[in-house]
C-alpha cells in the first residue's frame, strides 16, 4: 500500500510540475505577444512618420510651402486690387457724367392715364 501512496504522491508532484511549465509557457507566450505588439506598433509609427516626411516633401517640392502660398494669394488680390481702383479711376468721371446727363434730360411728360376733369 506504501506503494501505491508512494506512485499516488508521485503522479501528483509530477502533475503540479506539469501545471507550473504549462502556466510558465503561458506567460511567456503573454510576454511574447506583448512584446510582439509592443513592436509592431513601433514599426507602424516609424512608418507612418517617414511617409508624413515624404508627403511633406512632395508638398514642398510641388505646391510650395503654406507660406509661399499665402503670400502668393496676397500678391495676387493687391495686384487685382490695385487693377480694379486704375479701372474705376479711369472710368469714373465718364460715368458720373453719363449719370448727370440723365439726370439733366428729363422731358416732363402727362401720363397716358391723365385726364382732365
Amino acid at each position: 500500500m506504501t506503494s501505491q501512496t508512494q506512485g499516488i504522491q508521485q503522479l501528483l508532484a509530477a502533475e503540479k510540475k506539469a501545471a507550473e511549465k504549462v502556466a510558465e509557457a503561458r506567460k511567456r507566450k503573454a510576454r511574447r505577444l506583448k512584446q510582439a505588439k509592443e513592436e509592431a506598433t513601433e514599426e507602424i509609427e516609424k512608418y507612418r512618420q517617414e511617409r508624413e516626411r515624404q508627403f511633406k516633401e512632395f508638398e514642398a517640392k510641388h505646391m510650395g510651402s503654406r507660406e509661399d502660398v499665402a503670400a502668393k494669394i496676397r500678391a495676387d488680390t493687391q495686384v487685382k486690387l490695385s487693377q480694379m481702383e486704375k479701372a474705376i479711376a479711369n472710368r469714373k468721371d465718364p460715368v458720373i457724367k453719363e449719370i448727370l446727363q440723365y439726370i439733366y434730360q428729363i422731358e416732363p411728360q402727362k401720363h397716358r392715364n391723365y385726364q382732365r376733369k
